[in-house]
This record gives structure tokens, C-alpha cells and sequence, in this order.
């Protein structure tokens, strides 16, 4: 810095003496202009040499990693994370590859069988589309990888034995959403009936929905709800870990189709056919205050909290949530889930690097970026739970904390190469159930013979 300004002040008296002297206004405009010209010669040279200093402290060259991902502008997460990790890592810089959320797993896939993909880092949105990409040959195994930096998949509670094909681990999860039961304190509180708890079987949630249910035209409050996704009822049977939903026998769910048409008939929920026709959305039916308890994504905390704030929801401002009901013998705190994962493409230019990379993002660390961002991890611990928590608009409570805290999760769809064929006999079964088309032991028989069809 002294080298500058005593560089500045030469030429300042090298002008005013030329001035004086009578020389001419140019020469000493050039002068100046030179002096500053070497000036910041001077400080861009310092810069770099502070950038190498930190390369070289970082224990490496500058490297540029492109990440395949989708909604740059809108999804709040990615940005903190890429911060973060340069934070440790100032030698690498990330190139966020915005593909867009409609087609994102097409066009993925199209650019990765390309002999010109230059992707280090891609995002996995869906397991069709993680499928696609592993059938087509063009992501790495992480099996080596994970042994090697002694990474715990059992942080993970189950999910990435979910998406293991053939023995190999293509990707490791690093957001998911999972399943809880919502409910409204103020319906509890008018019944005079106690809240749920953690720890419930489907039989004391379907007693407890009967308690707060009031059937009087007008004034109807209903114990439950159930948006019309097959999922929010078909998926409540593979919570024992012994069943599956690409498995081709469907006989488990009979017990909560018999539970929900029940409640239906019996004017405990609303009714499938009606909320079809009005295509009621399951935030608005629990905005309107008279519903008790409704299973939904963890993606619906931040809705709640923010539709709160604005003034949207004025009747399902006293909410709380519990861990997802489960059948008997089966441990508190399993439930269903989503996830979003990173993988590393065969193709990729600098794999150590971006392996690096996908290594911070779906550990501890990327997990606490996650959940200061109102996001839910993979992976979970107390620290965890505890920024989640803390956010403004969660509730208050205890048990709302603890209700993020899983001990087995199932993806709501497993690896398979027949999914979306699955999908299609279990979404077609499911509505005629629900309107009461089809008996339910109809249905069921329908979905294994279709489902073994299909996988053969």
C-alpha cells in the first residue's frame, strides 16, 4: 500500500512542476493517467497473489465445478451451500446449470448420454428419473467412495437401501420430505379432548378423529383428512418395513381403506368424490379451521408459516404436528419420505473434486445449511432438529420439534424400473375405492394381477 501512494504522490509533483514550468496541460494528464494505470496494476497483482495464497493454503488448484440443477432463483437453498463449502474451500469456484424443474430429468438425461457434458455435480429430482440415468450407464457407483470416507449410510435411516440397484449406491440423498400428522390446537381445545401424541397407532388416531368429530350441518368439524393422493393411504401399510409398494401384493392396505371409508361414511372426513369435483387442495381445506388432523408432507411447514404471516390463514394459526401414526409393533417415527440427492456423472472433469463437493453437501454440514434455510435435511441430529425448530412461525412445543425426529423412513416410490407402469394400476384402483366403484377386495385383486403383470 505504501508502494502506491508513494507512486501517486511522484506523479502529482512531476504535474504541478511541468505546470509550472509552463509545459503543456496533455503531458501532465498522461502522467497522471500512467500513475494511476500502475497503480492498479499494483493492487490487481496483490489480489492475485492473495488468490494464489489461498489456493495454496487450500491445498490446491483453482478448479470450477458446473452443478446440474433446477429453479437457481427460486430455491433458497442452494446458493448458502455453495457458499458454505467455499468458506472452506475458497479454491473452487461452483457454476450453477439451471435445466429448468418441468423437463428436468429428460434433459438431464439427454446431456449426460452426450459426448459433450461437462457436468461435475447433478442433482437427482425423482427415482424414474434417477433410474433412467443409471440404466443409461452414465453416473458413477459411490460404493468405493463411501467405504473410503468412512461415511455412516445408517444416517440416512434406511433410505439410501431404497435406492441401491444391483448392490451399487448411485447417489446420496441431502434433502427430504417427510411425512407428519398436522393438527389444529384450537379444534382440540373447543372438543375439550387431549392433542395427539409422538407415538400413536392407527386405531387411537382413528379414535381420537371420532372424538373431535361434530357431524351438525353448518358446523361440521372433521377428525381427519385425507388429500385424494393414493399415498396418504395406501403408503400407511409399508410402514412395517415388510411391505412394499412395487411389490405386486396389495393385501396390506385393505385395514386402512376399511379405516377411511369408514371414517368417510360416517362424516369423520370429507368425502373423496366431493373434494375430486371441487378439487379442494389439502392447504386450503386445513385453512378453513374445522379439520382436526390431517398426514402431509413436511413441505407444508413452510406454507403454514408463511400464509400465517401474511394473513392468509386466520383459522389454523394454533397448529402443531406429531411423528406419523403407525400400526401396532411398529417403532414411533417411521414414516414415508422424499428425498433429492447428488451423483457424480461417469463423464465428469474434476470427479476428487466434485466427490468433495457432494461430500459436504450431504453431511452434517450441508445438513445445518439445510435447516437454516427451513429446509429438511437427510440426514438428522439434534443440532439439526434444533434449527428447524427455531424457526420463526414453528411451533413452540416439544412435541412439534420431536415430530422431526424419524427412526425408519420409506420412500414414497423405491428404485424401480417399472414405477410409473405401478403408478398407473395403483392411481386407477385407488379412485375406484375411494368412490366406491370397486369393493376394496375388488381393487386389491385388481392391483396385484395388473402390478404382477407388469413386473412379470
Amino acid at each position: 500500500m505504501k508502494k502506491i501512494v508513494s507512486s501517486l504522490l511522484v506523479a502529482s509533483m512531476a504535474a504541478t512542476s511541468l505546470a509550472a514550468c509552463g509545459g503543456s496541460s496533455t503531458t501532465a494528464t498522461t502522467a497522471a493517467a500512467a500513475a494511476t494505470t500502475a497503480a492498479a496494476a499494483e493492487t490487481k497483482a496483490q489480489e492475485e497473489k492473495a488468490t494464489e495464497a489461498a489456493t495454496e493454503a487450500a491445498g490446491g488448484e483453482a478448479v470450477t465445478l458446473k452443478w446440474a440443477l433446477w429453479d437457481a432463483s427460486s430455491i433458497t437453498y442452494y446458493q448458502p451451500l455453495i457458499d458454505a463449502y467455499k468458506a472452506e474451500h475458497p479454491n473452487v469456484n461452483i457454476e450453477m446449470v439451471d435445466l429448468g424443474s418441468t423437463d428436468y430429468s429428460t434433459v438431464l438425461g439427454t446431456q449426460l448420454s452426450g459426448s459433450g457434458s461437462d457436468f461435475d455435480v447433478v442433482t437427482i429430482k425423482d427415482v424414474p428419473g434417477y433410474m433412467t440415468l443409471v440404466n443409461k450407464g452414465v453416473l458413477e457407483p459411490l460404493n468405493d467412495k463411501i467405504k473410503e470416507a468412512g461415511i455412516d449410510l445408517k444416517q440416512y435411516g434406511g433410505i439410501t437401501d431404497q435406492v441401491t440397484i444391483n448392490d451399487s449406491l448411485y447417489e446420496l440423498p441431502f434433502r427430504s420430505d417427510i411425512w407428519v400428522l398436522y393438527y389444529n390446537k384450537d379444534v382440540f381445545d373447543k372438543a375439550g379432548v387431549d392433542y395427539p401424541t409422538n407415538d400413536m397407532t392407527w386405531e387411537q388416531y382413528d379414535e381420537l378423529a371420532r372424538k373431535v368429530t361434530d357431524t351438525t350441518p353448518g358446523s361440521e368439524v372433521y377428525g381427519a383428512h385425507y388429500h385424494t393422493w393414493r399415498s396418504t393411504i395406501q403408503l400407511d401399510g409399508i410402514l412395517d418395513g415388510k411391505n412394499t409398494i412395487v411389490g405386486g401384493n396389495y393385501d396390506f392396505t385393505k385395514p386402512y381403506y376399511e379405516m377411511v371409508l369408514k371414517q368417510q361414511q360416517d362424516g369423520v372426513c370429507m368425502d373423496y368424490a366431493t373434494l375430486k369435483t371441487q378439487g379442494l387442495h389439502y392447504s386450503d381445506a386445513f385453512a378453513q379451521g374445522n379439520v382436526a388432523m390431517m398426514n402431509m408432507g413436511s413441505w407444508f411447514i413452510a406454507t403454514l408459516i408463511n400464509k400465517i404471516k401474511s394473513g392468509e390463514y386466520t383459522d389454523c394459526t394454533n397448529w402443531g404436528m406429531v411423528k406419523y401414526p403407525h400400526a401396532e409393533g411398529v417403532e414411533a417415527g417411521s414414516t414415508l419420505a422424499t428425498i433429492t440427492a447428488l451423483a457424480l456423472p461417469t463423464s465428469a472433469p474434476h470427479k476428487d473434486e466434485a466427490w468433495d463437493f457432494i461430500k459436504f453437501v450431504t453431511g452434517e454440514k450441508g445438513a445445518q445449511v439445510l435447516a437454516e434455510t427451513g429446509n429438511i435435511p437427510a440426514m438428522t441430529n439434534e443440532n439439526i432438529v434444533s434449527a428447524i425448530a427455531s424457526m420463526d412461525g414453528f411451533p413452540q412445543d416439544d412435541t412439534s420439534k420431536e415430530a422431526l425426529i424419524t427412526s425408519h423412513t420409506y420412500l414414497e416410490m423405491p428404485a424401480n424400473d417399472k414405477s410409473s407402469e405401478i403408478e398407473t394400476v395403483l392411481n386407477e384402483q385407488h379412485d375406484l375405492i375411494m368412490t366406491e366403484s370397486s369393493t376394496i377386495d375388488e381393487a386389491v385383486q385388481a392391483m396385484n394381477e395388473g402390478v404382477q403383470a407388469i413386473i412379470g
